[in-house]
């Protein structure tokens, strides 16, 4: 007899590459890390069947349950400390900071306690606690809510500072940063949340802190990170309209700092542009000028040269524009330094 048995249907491989918003890259890769452990679970203010006023962790309170996606109260410092108990239980907790002004009721926990628990036991204890926060301008918020704080942490021992600049490295990122023993400061650009952009799902292609080369060039090299580095690269663009050739590096970790590739950038082009939306004032790109002059003097055909947001308070939305580098601003800093 004919074998009428209905067999079975096709599995479709599942897709290497998505086009995602950066937002949607870091929830995916959340959800990821959440199944790769269950000893991963997520805190923060509204981040449960809201999903986040930025919407990064929606839908996974509804697939992981209370129990791992925590809706806390309003108490950042209360945040942090339950994290750090949580972390030596053997829990790998993901705290959200909603935003970037509101992380310093909870900074003497993440300087104090969490930067210097590893220390304190003399590794013996790790302590694999991430926090997220949104951070940075572009979106005309309010005060409180547009801040670039990432030099308090940078400057603390112990802890790992990191931001992405596009969903790709969002994705894989955030996953690296959650199987850290170590604690992991996650700056998150909010201008770039809505962006797409293609993510490899099968590779990340780049270590967790490692800088990269995103735009090769020969007359001058221009570095920052987060939303910075779409700003770099759109001066990139005017800049080739003029004849000059701009090297863009994303920076992506802040703490520990890759000097590798800006190093070999600097070898070549003689010229160094550091750009950061935050005050210049003992700041990131403070301590790049000075690292690259230290090891690259002799290669340096001019000073390096920083463009930042001014030594003030992150301004009113209505003036962010003025405040915020712009790529005329890098121009304006790229010409200085040619005509040197």
């Amino acid at each position: 007899m004919p074998d009428t048995t209905t067999p079975p249907p096709e599995t479709a491989p599942a897709p290497s590459t998505a086009t995602l918003p950066m937002a949607k890259a870091l929830n995916k890769g959340l959800r990821q890390a959440m199944l790769n452990d269950p000893k991963v679970l997520m805190m923060g203010e509204d981040i449960g069947p809201l999903g986040g006023v930025f919407r990064v962790t929606e839908g996974l309170h509804a697939e992981f349950g209370e129990k791992r996606v925590l809706d806390t109260p309003l108490a950042e410092s209360g945040i942090i400390g339950t994290a750090i108990g949580l972390a030596m239980r053997g829990y790998r907790p993901v705290c959200e900071i909603q935003f970037d002004g509101f992380v310093f009721p909870g900074f003497d926990q993440i300087t104090s306690q969490l930067a210097r628990m590893r220390n304190r036991h003399e590794g013996g204890v790790i302590m694999p606690v991430v926090v997220r926060i949104p951070y940075g301008g572009h979106i005309g918020s309010i005060e409180h809510h547009q801040e670039s704080p990432e030099a308090y942490f940078a400057h603390t021992p112990g802890l790992r500072v990191v931001s992405p600049s596009n969903p790709h490295d969002a994705y894989w990122m955030m996953q690296e940063a959650i199987a850290s023993d170590d604690p992991v400061i996650f700056f998150e650009p909010k201008s770039r949340y809505w962006p797409k952009g293609e993510v490899d799902l099968s590779i990340s292609g780049t270590p967790l802190h490692a800088s990269k080369v995103v735009r090769t060039g020969t007359s001058v090299t221009v570095v920052g990170h987060g939303a910075m580095v779409s700003v770099l690269l759109q001066a990139a663009e005017l800049a080739a309209a003029e004849g000059i050739s701009l090297e863009v590096i994303d920076l992506r970790s802040i703490s520990p700092i890759d000097y590798a590739p800006i190093l070999e950038s600097v070898h070549k082009t003689g010229h160094l542009v550091v750009a950061q939306e935050a005050a210049g004032f003992v700041s990131v790109g403070s301590e790049i000028a000075a690292t690259v002059t230290e090891r690259a003097f002799y290669s340096l055909e001019a000073p390096v040269l920083r463009v930042s947001g001014f030594d003030t308070p992150f301004p009113p939305a209505a003036v962010e524009t003025h405040f915020l580098p712009s790529p005329d601003r890098v121009l304006e800093a790229v010409d200085r330094a040619l005509a040197f």
